[in-house]
């Protein structure tokens, strides 16, 4: 799952995004109300999470505004402030959950788990590569009826290179992918989950082929 973080607070928001990206999920730091307005018109994230206070716009505001487009994806709103009159105006806002500063992670994991069952998933059909197939769902890769069992990591760049539909994926793409975007990591770091991707799915005719410059592609062998 991809989850959006809109906090200024830095030292809270990697805390916050360390803790998800551990569970499996890609998060994209944000930090400015203004940039993240920006963001969240076109970003595609399943779940935000968003602080109350921020500069250039305030968290209640870019939520009044992410309703206004029906965009219902969860939204989980945090704040310094714990008063019944903050948490009506945020929950009338169209937050999804609330939770006050300071708390534990373990509580927040809770409910980000919480908001994800309950989020509107469309039912997607299994999608096919070769004799694989993908549960967009479950985020579970089967051969026939044997699951194949992949790395959390390995699992995001092969979920990025199936959504392609065979076009080439840059390493900047499954940088995101991987870890969300706003994160200090270097793309070489692609090259190794590739490379391991890639030996795990050659016995299936499955291959992954660079193209010099400019990414990554899957296909499926023919021969």
């Amino acid at each position: 799952m991809r989850i959006v973080i809109v906090e200024d607070n830095e030292s809270v928001a990697k805390g916050i995004a360390y803790v998800l990206r551990d569970a499996g999920h890609a998060v994209d730091l944000i930090h400015d109300g203004l940039q993240a307005d920006t963001h969240l018109q076109g970003d595609g994230a399943d779940l935000l999470i968003l602080d109350v206070n921020l500069p250039g716009m305030d968290g209640v505001e870019i939520l009044k505004n992410l309703r206004r487009r029906r965009d219902n994806r969860p939204v989980l709103l945090l704040t310094a402030r714990g008063g019944t009159a903050e948490r009506i105006a945020g929950l009338d806002a169209g937050a999804d959950d609330y939770l006050v500063k300071p708390f534990e992670m373990a509580e927040l994991e809770a409910r980000v788990r919480a908001l994800a069952r309950r989020r509107d998933i469309p039912v997607v059909a299994p999608m096919d590569i070769g004799p694989l197939s993908f549960d967009l769902q479950s985020r579970q890769v089967s051969h026939g009826s044997s699951p194949l069992d992949l790395p959390r990591r390995e699992l995001s760049v092969f979920e990025a290179m199936v959504l392609s539909q065979g076009r080439i994926v840059s390493k900047s793409q499954l940088l995101d992918a991987v870890y969300g975007v706003g994160t200090d990591v270097e793309e070489q770091v692609v090259e190794v989950y590739v490379s391991r991707l890639r030996k795990r799915l050659k016995p299936f005719g499955v291959e992954i082929k660079m193209q010099r410059g400019l990414g990554y592609q899957l296909l499926v062998s023919t021969g």
